[in-house]
């Protein structure tokens, strides 16, 4: 039902979503009503498909959003703290913020200084957007995404929006107790979204959700 998402607006791309039951959570769907993704999509904004933010990298697809918050929403409850791997154009990291808030943060760490700059200016193009980077709600940080962000660790949720080579255990020990990781992770040739649950005694047990197509999260591209 993807295809059949895309709109003309930011708007109606959001109902076609909820229309095909790809978001279902009103919460959710108020956030992403919040950020127009034109902000932070260089083209075919209201499409629902990965687009190109330059640098190798993409802009993943809407429904793709939607699925990461939706297994993300029992550990994105006001005041919580995120931590979103490979941020890029900081569109995902803003429809966090918005599920987060009040006195929720979220950092965005990305390892091309472009994109954490990118992201930067794609957030300031809305005055909600200026007001979370001005509060230090969200802040993008350059860093290798593999090995997580300790210095605000631990977190209540972890996004990751490439994928791993591996079971990075870096991302697991940094989150609470409880807490969740959404993760793609490399498999022989596949890809699989992994949803990774530690409880309130610090085991972890990792659930394989679905097959997916993610860019690599590997070392920064040489220039």
């Amino acid at each position: 039902m993807a295809w059949r998402s895309s709109g003309t607006s930011n708007s109606g791309l959001i109902e076609n979503m909820v229309r095909n039951g790809l978001i279902k959570d009103e919460n959710i769907k108020k956030a992403m009503l919040n950020v127009d993704r034109a902000h932070y999509a260089p083209c075919m904004a209201y499409e629902d498909s990965p687009q190109p933010i330059g640098h190798s990298a993409t802009i993943s697809a809407p429904h793709m959003h939607a699925s990461a918050c939706e297994h993300l929403l029992d550990f994105l409850n006001p005041g919580a703290k995120v931590l979103d791997i490979g941020s890029g154009s900081g569109y995902l990291t803003h429809v966090i913020a918005e599920l987060v808030k009040p006195d929720g943060t979220v950092v965005g760490v990305d390892h091309i200084q472009p994109l954490v700059d990118l992201a930067e200016k794609n957030m300031g193009k809305s005055k909600e957007g200026r007001g979370l980077l001005e509060s230090g709600a969200v802040k993008f940080i350059k860093a290798d995404g593999r090995k997580g962000w300790p210095a605000d660790a631990p977190y209540d949720a972890i996004h990751v929006g490439a994928a791993a080579a591996v079971h990075h255990k870096e991302l697991e020990d940094q989150l609470k107790t409880p807490g969740r990781l959404f993760v793609p992770v490399e498999e022989g040739y596949q890809q699989y979204i992994f949803v990774v649950d530690k409880d309130e005694n610090g085991k972890v047990e990792r659930k394989k959700l679905f097959g997916v197509q993610y860019v690599p999260l590997t070392d920064a591209p040489a220039s």
